[in-house]
């Protein structure tokens, strides 16, 4: 899985720099392309976990992977309008690489360790995000946009086809006397599941608004060039965050976790020069950024029955890429209106209200119903 989401890791800033140099378009033009990707993932998301769900690991993988190949060998031949009208279903088509991860990991592991192996999952996350886009730009700057996409589309191809041969089990086998029927949707989509989504969604609006400030504070400061350091202190204290989190016994719950997240990098604004103490001060938000992200599957997983953990994976996937889609213009706009300084109080608060949303839709709800007995021989 880690070299499944590696690809993944670049197709953002390569199709950036191809839409931008490539094709002479502006950052607007690549971003609306990739806000199409995006919201194709997240719609797709829910839709791709309830097929896992109904015809396993590799009808699935096939058909995504052979679309997903298709478009990035495609994708430089094609002029701007078509790569345009091709985004969302480019992105519906995506390989689910993080729910089938996530979904393996709840199958294979007993539910007392989980947390350590989502904390693993979510290390494993961090350092695609260190390598990958560092590889495709330097990919994409050294050899030429055209054999960069297309080698990104067989990377894409290579992977799916890995997934596809080793097939690992992403749903335990059913005990006998036990009842594989789907249960119905209001059995499990309950108000503690749908406050669980918008949390996460609130994380990856923290984190990609986060992201943003920190470009915008160093670009601003003439601070441009230690960008890649100042992104690798970042990852490196998720992982240590992530670390920890899986080694305790006990550990914080998601909302406390996601509270913290977001009100560490609101003042983050006030020290954002030179870029030394930036960096510095944005240490104890990434801190908390894998156990809030692992904390958010393995709560997940726990709610929701074996027999739809597969959508309701989707529907983790989709909240974070909302999260994500909803980040970035935010951000960009109090930038934009404002300073970097603000990006950052921007992007702690937009997370508070989203979380918050989460929390106020479950109390508002009535109870939630028992859950679905498990099919699991795990117990």
């Amino acid at each position: 899985m880690f070299l499944a989401r590696l690809p993944m890791t670049m197709n953002g800033v390569l199709m950036t720099l191809y839409i931008v140099t490539g094709l002479g378009r502006g950052y607007g033009a690549a971003g609306l392309v990739g806000a199409g990707v995006t919201l194709g993932m997240a719609v797709g998301a829910p839709v791709l976990g309830r097929c896992l769900d109904r015809y396993g690991l590799r009808p699935v993988v096939a058909v995504c992977g052979i679309g997903t190949t298709l478009f990035w060998v495609a994708a430089p031949h094609l002029p701007y309008e078509a790569l345009a009208a091709v985004a969302v279903p480019a992105g519906m088509l995506s390989v689910p690489a993080g729910s089938l991860a996530r979904q393996v990991l709840a199958t294979l592991v007993p539910a007392e360790e989980r947390r350590a192996a989502y904390s693993l999952d979510t290390i494993s996350i961090e350092a695609t995000f260190m390598v990958g886009p560092a590889i495709g730009i330097a990919a994409i700057t050294t050899l030429s946009p055209t054999f960069t996409l297309s080698a990104l589309g067989v990377l894409f191809g290579v992977t799916a086809l890995l997934i596809w041969l080793v097939d690992p089990p992403i749903r335990e086998a059913a005990e006998p006397g036990v009842v594989a029927a789907r249960p119905p949707l209001r059995s499990w989509l309950t108000g503690r599941l749908m406050a669980t989504l918008l949390v996460a969604g609130g994380a990856l609006f923290v984190l990609v608004g986060t992201e943003l400030a920190t470009l915008a504070a160093l670009r601003s400061n003439g601070d441009i060039g230690v960008t890649g350091l100042v992104i690798a202190v970042m990852c490196a204290a998720s992982i240590t965050g992530g670390i920890v989190h899986g080694a305790v016994k006990r550990s914080l719950p998601q909302g406390v976790l996601m509270l913290l997240l977001a009100l560490l990098v609101i003042p983050v604004g006030l020290a954002d020069r030179p870029w030394w103490l930036l960096t510095l001060v944005l240490i104890p938000t990434n801190l908390v950024c894998a156990p809030t992200l692992a904390a958010t599957t393995e709560t997940v997983s726990r709610i929701a029955p074996p027999q739809v953990r597969g959508e309701a994976m989707g529907l983790q996937d989709a909240a974070t890429r909302l999260g994500l889609a909803l980040g970035s213009p935010v951000v960009g706009f109090a930038i934009d209106h404002s300073s970097p300084a603000w990006g950052f109080a921007a992007a702690g608060a937009g997370g508070l209200v989203i979380a918050s949303a989460g929390l106020l839709h479950r109390r508002s709800r009535r109870p939630d119903p028992e859950p679905v007995p498990a099919l699991t021989g795990r117990g």
